[in-house]
């Protein structure tokens, strides 16, 4: 870790280095030195080819121009050298304030100033209208920073200049640029979404030969999606995306599926917490939803939406405002998805419960059924610890054929009577423990043994 830092550091030194002489260099030509005009000439970048850290990687790998990279060191400057920007602070001697041509923002906290779209035009362009104009496809929804969300400006008030907003880099591609780290995001309002992971291996999911095979597409799309898409020449052809609809009765192994395919498939699953998504303020569901797949795009990710009836459910008839704003969130939420590269699975209890015009455009519709006999009883076999033993009255068969009940009924069960056990100092699972364990799982459901 000191070793990779170290190249980190040294890299990101002589870049910085290069940016300050091109500040310099900017200043001079603009405001002369020592009474005299001075032309303006253009350090050369440093050569980063050969180089072992992530941003020099990234300069190459993406062949990023020099503007490209001036504005992209630009943006990370208050992070790792904020006193290189202390000189755009100078006071205009005319106005009594600060250039208007510097750009700028003073930080809530932060002392030092934080560059705008206006400050990279400058360094960039100075007074040269063309060099500015030309500046503007950097920030173009369709330029590289904007489609792998690595870099923006951020949004301004109506009506006033684009480059006036802050020039943000994204928290993920900071640590990456910086420090050559991959730091999963937190979950919080920005994102609110939770990793989840499974210990458990595929055998250990109970499901019919069926829905295990429709799983298995999945997986070999997120393995081979994109050799079909791009080297098979298919992409004009097929939408770049994977959407299924998990659905089942709670307790199924909807969740567990999916975190089994992330698991084999190399994929973090993030379970989208709907309760932070959806708003009852007009337009703030889309924005909720945009920063989730803005920030999934072009990762190797599952989006897990659980219990998506109240984001995915049927439209209704429009009867006021209200109905029709909520229409438009599920038009705005099927579009994104359709244009979303990676995969998303949404999970309910019932099939009938989602939209139609949705379920049209999914890829796969696999339905979780309760087990069968046979399948209850390799899930109580499972679901036993190696260390615990059984009491010779326990007939696991008997509660198989006898107890129609999910595979995450038998779970909590069987946690509840081992735990029954340990507290009595035992490793031996009583049948009175797990009777009355059952009866609670059925008195959850509202339901009687």
């Amino acid at each position: 870790m000191a070793d990779s830092l170290k190249i980190h550091a040294r890299d990101l030194e002589s870049e910085l280095a290069w940016f300050s002489n091109y500040l310099d260099a900017r200043l001079d030509a603009y405001f002369g030195r020592d009474g005299k005009a001075v032309e303006f000439h253009a350090p050369e970048p440093p050569e980063l080819n050969g180089t072992e850290s992530y941003y020099s990687r990234f300069v190459s790998k993406h062949h990023l121009t020099s503007e490209e990279r001036l504005v992209l060191i630009l943006a990370l400057v208050p992070h790792i050298r904020p006193q290189l920007l202390d000189v755009c602070w100078v006071q205009n001697q005319n106005t009594g304030r600060g250039f208007t041509e510097f750009g700028g923002w003073k930080g809530l906290h932060h002392s030092g100033f934080i560059p705008t779209g206006e400050t990279a035009a400058f360094i960039l362009a100075g007074d040269d209208l063309q060099k500015r104009f030309s500046l503007y496809s950097i920030f173009d929804g369709n330029h590289l920073f904007a489609k792998h969300h690595i870099l923006s400006l951020s949004p301004v008030e109506t009506g006033e200049p684009m480059l006036s907003g802050a020039l943000t880099v994204s928290r993920e591609y900071l640590n990456k640029l910086i420090m050559g780290i991959e730091r999963k995001p937190n979950y919080n309002m920005e994102f609110p979404a939770k990793l989840i992971e499974t210990e458990l291996e595929w055998e250990q999911l109970i499901l019919p030969y069926s829905t295990l095979e429709q799983l298995d597409e999945i997986r070999q799309w997120i393995l081979h999606g994109k050799t079909l898409l791009s080297d098979w020449q298919m992409g004009q052809m097929i939408k770049p995306g994977y959407t299924s609809l998990f659905y089942g009765a709670p307790g199924t192994g909807k969740t567990f599926a999916a975190c089994l395919l992330g698991k084999y498939c190399n994929c973090d699953v993030y379970r989208i917490d709907l309760s932070m998504i959806i708003s009852k303020y007009i337009g703030e569901t889309e924005k909720n939803l945009s920063r989730i797949f803005d920030m999934a795009e072009h990762k190797n990710w599952i989006l897990f939406f659980d219990e998506a009836d109240a984001l995915f459910g049927k439209r209704t008839k429009v009867e006021d405002s209200h109905d029709r704003y909520a229409n438009q969130e599920v038009s705005y939420l099927l579009q994104r998805i359709e244009d979303f590269t990676g995969v998303v699975i949404l999970a309910s209890n019932l099939k009938a419960n989602i939209d139609p015009a949705f379920l049209r455009r999914f890829q796969s519709v696999i339905h979780f059924p309760l087990p069968t006999p046979a399948e209850r009883l390799r899930i109580w076999q499972n679901a036993k610890s190696p260390v615990a033993e059984l009491e010779k009255e326990v007939r696991l068969e008997q509660l198989a054929d006898v107890h129609e009940i999910t595979g995450g009924t038998i779970l909590n069960s069987m946690r509840f009577a081992s735990m029954k056990a340990l507290s009595s100092g035992s490793n031996v699972i009583l049948k009175e423990d797990l009777d009355e364990a059952i009866r609670r799982e059925f008195q959850k459901e509202g339901k009687s043994m």
